[in-house]
């Protein structure tokens, strides 16, 4: 660029600065939109799956261990698994792998949850030897619950963003 457009599109930008600030934007990893998320508790079933969602939302949400838990996060889990695709021996050359958890976030201290529902699905391949076919479903439910709980951690800045009180 040339130096009076750079000029230009420099001044543009700086122009549009007031315009964002005044609209209450918050980035999504600012120091407003996490608060708080360090102090949620995850409680998961006591299942392999449950245990690596709720290490992945540990780590998704910074949980702090050493500060008292100021929310509540319960996840029940549903996951089922669908064949896809038939090999010429008619056994499944791939698999489907869904997960869905339905959320409630609450106050450690009381009072009305936050609730709601994400749904996860990845796929894998099936495999002939029986240990190679159990470590191909653990990969997928581990990536699974990754994603779930990427999928949470937004959900809960998105809810927790429209909870908080409004900016003057």
């Amino acid at each position: 660029m040339t130096g009076p457009l750079r000029g230009l599109v420099l001044m543009a930008l700086l122009a549009g600065l007031p315009a964002v600030a005044a609209c209450g934007f918050t980035p999504l990893y600012g120091e407003s939109a996490m608060a708080g998320l360090s102090r949620v508790e995850v409680l998961t079933p006591d299942t392999r799956l449950g245990y690596r969602l709720r290490e992945r939302m540990e780590d998704a949400l910074l949980f702090d261990r050493s500060a008292a838990p100021a929310w509540r996060l319960a996840v029940t889990l549903d996951s089922s698994r669908r064949p896809l695709g038939r090999r010429i021996d008619d056994t499944a050359a791939r698999y489907e792998l869904t997960l869905i958890g339905d959320w409630s976030l609450t106050p450690a201290s009381g009072g009305a949850a936050l609730t709601g529902e994400e749904t996860v699905t990845v796929t894998y391949a099936a495999a002939d030897q029986p240990y190679a076919a159990i470590a191909a479903q653990q990969e997928a439910e581990d990536r699974a619950a990754e994603a779930l709980a990427q999928r949470i951690r937004l959900a809960l800045v998105r809810a927790m963003g429209s909870t908080a009180p409004a900016r003057p």
